[in-house]
């Protein structure tokens, strides 16, 4: 009978099968988290993660952040913990948004507070709609307008910062590598 000889100089150990929970859990997770950590791609997560964070339709921004991220294989975590970070201006963004729609478009100023929109919202959506609909309308426009204008400043102000880091990085990384005896010596 005829043997065949593994001709490598140092065979290969024999590798443990993965299981169901690194496959469908763990690699997806590591692979969302280590995801477009290039500093072009860590500024266009901040540039369009912020922008997206002050659309003015409040409960929308996580949903259209995850979209984005997907289609520009931005990283996911990292632009929704800036969507949730940015809260506490998108809420007084949105007021703002709303006023500067009515101003562009010249429509009748609409008194509104969150609570009642909301209160509405639940109790009769018809109503809500026909009343705010509209300056909802303004107000995203309001958005596409500034949105396109925030995302090139942001881009173009964190790339610097971005790349500096960067280079810090690899500069303490080689430094490390260099500093560490090697293992095998050379008499």
């Amino acid at each position: 009978m005829f043997s065949p000889v593994d001709s490598s100089p140092d065979p290969k150990p024999a590798t443990k099968a993965r299981t169901f929970w690194q496959r469908r859990v763990r690699d997806p997770i590591v692979n969302q988290l280590t995801q477009g950590v290039t500093a072009e791609k860590m500024a266009l997560t901040l540039a369009i993660g912020s922008a997206l964070a002050m659309f003015p339709i409040l409960g929308s921004t996580t949903l259209l952040c995850f979209i984005a991220a997907i289609l520009l294989k931005l990283n996911q975590p990292i632009i929704q913990v800036l969507n949730y970070l940015c809260t506490p201006i998108h809420i007084p963004l949105i007021y703002v948004q709303f006023r500067l729609g009515e101003a562009v478009f010249g429509a009748q100023h609409v008194n509104f507070s969150m609570k009642y929109m909301s209160w509405l919202l639940w109790n009769d959506p018809a109503e809500f709609f026909g009343r705010f609909g509209a300056g909802a309308f303004h107000a995203m426009v309001v958005w596409m307008i500034l949105a396109p204008l925030w995302v090139t400043v942001v881009y173009f102000g964190a790339m610097p910062l971005l790349r500096g880091i960067v280079k810090v990085k690899a500069e303490n990384a080689a430094k490390v590598i260099a500093s560490k005896p090697s293992e095998h010596p050379v008499p």
